[in-house]
């Protein structure tokens, strides 16, 4: 039985690790885009390719991110 509920705690350790991971990742675009939400003067705030720019800026950190959980075994 011990052993049992020694394999059934590692699987939920890896599932804990890739949710976490996940969750990580889809949270760096909000935190990016909450910065230019707020109403202060801001970086490019009056340049028309703004919005490209950050929306790479926020892929380019959430493939930075996914790669480093990526090399850490979590995904």
């Amino acid at each position: 039985m011990d052993a049992f509920a020694s394999i059934i705690s590692n699987n939920q350790n890896k599932v804990i690790k890739v949710l976490t991971s996940v969750t990580i990742i889809l949270s760096l675009p909000t935190l990016i885009a909450s910065f230019y939400g707020m109403n202060l003067t801001l970086p490019m705030q009056s340049s028309n390719l703004c919005f490209v720019v950050i929306g790479a800026l926020s892929a380019a950190v959430m493939l930075m991110a996914a790669l480093f959980f990526k090399k850490m075994n979590w995904l």
